[in-house]
């Protein structure tokens, strides 16, 4: 089918799009939902920003809407998005989030289109193993967890962290992936890309146990 991935620049959504082309899917369009200020209820956030940079390495036309960060306002921009292209339906990463999942399907079947989510109902585990293996590069940019500390930050998802946020999970019983909004993440590279990015300035925001690194300014670099 000829697709549109929903794209945050987040592992989940790296994954979603990688899984998608594996199985033969034409994804032309990437789709990302810009608030305008603060947060959204459906979409990821931080640093949404360098979508466009990601967008113009993964070779994909980027298409995006803006949204005040309201459910209502997230819906109606993630259709005003959709429905001009020519597509017949769209990627989501979505994995474990049924709100995510009912907001998503809800616009996609007033438009007609379905919905492609490689991910849905996974074990986390599993989407994390698939993550590792499939080559993609993602970093910690957000920390909202008990036992996350100011180090995870810009920390490069591996197999190292891997193991020791299965260690956190056993302790504090987090979300390995995240999926209840324990981290967030930025994706650097993958087979997709023609050219990595690279984090060449960003700044820490730390406050009461949680934080977040804001990249003020990435580039694409040679392998």
């Amino acid at each position: 089918m000829r697709l549109a991935a929903l794209y945050s620049g987040g592992k989940d959504s790296t994954l979603a799009l990688y899984l998608a082309q594996q199985m033969g899917h034409e994804i032309p369009y990437l789709v990302s939902i810009m608030p305008k200020a603060g947060g959204s209820w459906i979409f990821h956030v931080p640093n949404i920003e360098m979508v466009p940079l990601m967008a113009g390495s993964l070779g994909k036309e980027l298409v995006t809407a803006e949204t005040s960060g309201s459910e209502e306002s997230d819906m109606l921009s993630l259709e005003e998005a959709l429905s001009d292209l020519d597509i017949e339906g769209v990627v989501a990463g979505a994995v474990w989030s049924d709100y995510q999942w009912d907001r998503i399907n809800t616009v996609c079947h007033e438009l007609g289109l379905k919905v492609v989510a490689p991910l849905w109902r996974k074990e986390q585990d599993i989407v994390l193993d698939e993550i590792l293996a499939s080559g993609i590069k993602a970093v910690i940019v957000g920390c909202y967890a008990e036992g996350l500390g100011e180090a995870w930050l810009g920390r490069e998802i591996d197999r190292e962290a891997v193991s020791e946020l299965k260690a956190l999970r056993e302790k504090y019983g987090i979300s390995v992936i995240g999926e209840g909004g324990e981290y967030e993440s930025m994706t650097l590279d993958s087979p997709m890309h023609s050219r990595p990015l690279s984090i060449t300035e960003y700044e820490k925001e730390w406050k009461k146990g949680s934080g977040t690194l804001l990249v003020k300014k990435a580039v694409l670099t040679e392998r």
